[in-house]
Parts: C-alpha cells; structure tokens; sequence
C-alpha cells in the first residue's frame, strides 16, 4: 500500500535535471525541499560575485536572497491552504554562518512577522550550494491545522 502524496512544483529546470519534487503533502504534514533566491524563470536572485573558482567572493547579498527563498516557500506553502504559521521546522543551509546568523535574524522576524518565530530552525554551515552565486538554501515542514 502506497503513501498517498501531493505534490508541487515551480517550473525550474533543476526539478527535472535533478529528479524531485518542491514540496510534498502526506496527511496534514508538508515537506518543502531546499528553497532559494530564484524567480519564476528560474533566474537567481541577488546573485554573489564569485571568483575565478566559482567561490563566492562577497556575502552582502545573503538578505535579498533569504527574502526571494522566502517569497518562494511561501508561494508553495499557499498551494496547501498553508501558511508561515503553520511551519513547525526550517533548516537554513549557508555558505557563511556569521553573516545568514545576522541578515537570518532580520529576515526572519520580518517574514514572520514576529520578533521569536514560533518553529524550530537549524543554522548550518557548508562548503557549497547547487549553484556557484547561491548563499542559502532552507527547507521546511509545516503542519496543517486540524480543520475537522
């Protein structure tokens, strides 16, 4: 007996490159995969510059691109009749720990409207991201409330 899912996607390219899904819904719990700074077509927002490695030189830009992953989870959540409040748990993957701990702190409080978001968040550092210019990349779980 399988697991009866729903599912949703953007659009992007990288869904069929890769082989995922954005988002996934069994029973009242949905599963966001790793969100970033892209619009509609696919195109990064608020790029780094990198170097001649493909290294992102500058961080400047972690805020603008938090607020364009969160303007996408959004997107998707809505999809599910969800919201931001109804997300239990994110984990913001970054390439630079001290500056996604500071634009992280401002965007969040701004996204959720409050000065403590009321779900558990993982901060963690890594060595790189699908794409040379990406700083961050979040999930999320959000659980829907029971309407019965």
């Amino acid at each position: 007996m399988s697991v009866d899912k729903k599912v949703e996607n953007l659009g992007v390219a990288w869904e069929k490159l890769f082989g995922y899904v954005q988002a996934v819904q069994v029973k009242d719990t949905i599963y966001i995969s790793g969100q970033l700074s892209h619009d509609g077509e696919g195109q990064l927002i608020a790029p780094a510059d990198v170097d001649t490695n493909g290294k992102p030189v500058d961080f400047s830009q972690m805020e603008a691109q938090l607020r364009q992953t969160y303007v996408n989870a959004i997107a998707l959540l809505a999809r599910y009749g969800a919201t931001l409040e109804d997300v239990v748990e994110e984990t913001l993957y970054v390439l630079d720990v001290d500056a996604a701990f500071i634009a992280g702190g401002k965007v969040r409080k701004e996204v959720y409207g409050v000065e403590q978001p009321q779900c558990a968040s993982n901060l963690i550092g890594v060595s790189r991201l699908a794409f040379p210019a990406q700083l961050v990349e979040v999930t999320f779980r959000a659980v829907l409330p029971d309407r019965g």
